[in-house]
């Protein structure tokens, strides 16, 4: 009884070795290489798989995701004898199992220096500034190196960045002084930028108030000179009708007599205010015979009437 109970668990453990062995479940997003007697057999993808005990063995298991690599920091010269510290990160992916485990014996290390070696060669042909300012173009020439030699090994590298460039302290002490002055020159540039368009506001606020004031006095003598013109217009209008109506009333009965009497009247209030306003007199000789001067103005008188048309209002 206790052999036969021996037999049964050594037969049990055969059978659990077995399906140890021959049993195979692949994750999603796996392969795994399968080797016969140390050929290459097969490769089984996601899912359950029943391999030939003791004789089919998993050689290689490959992920099929996206992977990321950290390639370390190492020493570039550039074109114009810049040490530089570089370093970055590799993105790739499995696109062939097969050929991953037997085409290099590690993609993985093989990637990271191809990158490296491919990094200097292209730092190399670069000055310092050129280097900050083309990362795009540095990590495209990277990944197209890598890329053509990785075809063989079913990898593809899907991109490669630079984290991180780092110049020596000299360099670093260097460009920071230059970005001192870039910036100081850009402060300056604006700080004069602004006093321009100050003073040029300024001119424009004094040339438009001088226009304003200019309109302004031009308007203000044409109103004046509009205003003399009116004026000296109603007084002419004025004096001609005075005029005519001198004429006339000269031309009826008893004019003369009048104008006589008016005439001699303004002459003597003339003179009356000519004596109240003024300490020097120049008399006429015949000061006495204001008659006489009155028929002088009177003879006037009669000849411009005679001279002048009937008028009529």
């Amino acid at each position: 009884m206790s052999e036969s109970v021996v037999v049964v668990a050594i037969i049990a453990v055969l059978v659990i070795v077995v399906i140890v062995k021959t049993a195979v479940v692949v994750p999603q997003r796996s392969e795994f290489v399968i080797e016969r007697l140390g050929k290459y057999s097969k490769t089984i993808m996601a899912g359950f798989h029943i391999l030939m005990p003791f004789i089919d063995t998993i050689a290689y298991r490959r992920s099929l995701k996206e992977e990321v690599i950290d390639v370390p920091s190492q020493s570039c010269i550039t074109a114009d004898n810049i040490t530089l510290e570089v370093d970055g990160v590799l993105y790739l992916q499995v696109l062939n199992s097969k050929q991953s485990a037997y085409g290099i014996d590690n993609y993985h290390i093989a990637c990271v220096q191809l990158a490296q070696t491919s990094l200097r060669s292209a730092i190399g042909k670069m000055e310092l500034d050129r280097t900050f300012e083309e990362r795009e173009t540095i990590n495209a020439e990277i990944v197209k190196a890598i890329d053509e030699a990785a075809a063989n090994w079913g990898v593809k590298v899907l991109r490669y960045e630079i984290s991180d460039i780092t110049p020596p302290q000299s360099v670093m002490a260097s460009m920071e002084k230059q970005m001192q002055a870039e910036r100081e020159k850009r402060a300056a540039i604006a700080t004069s930028e602004g006093d321009r368009q100050a003073r040029i506001n300024r001119a424009e606020g004094l040339k438009t108030e001088a226009i304003e004031i200019s309109e302004g006095e031009k308007q203000r003598r044409i109103n004046e000179a509009e205003g003399q013109s009116a004026e000296i217009r109603l007084v002419a209008e004025a004096t001609a009708l005075g005029i005519a109506q001198v004429a006339k009333a000269l031309q009826r009965e008893g004019g003369g007599v009048a104008a006589n009497l008016r005439v001699a009247e303004q002459f003597v209030a003339e003179w009356g205010r000519l004596a109240k306003s003024s300490n020097t007199m120049i008399i006429p000789a015949n000061m006495g015979d204001i008659g006489g001067m009155v028929a002088t103005a009177m003879t006037v008188l009669d000849r411009t009437k005679d001279q002048m048309p009937s008028v009529k209002l």
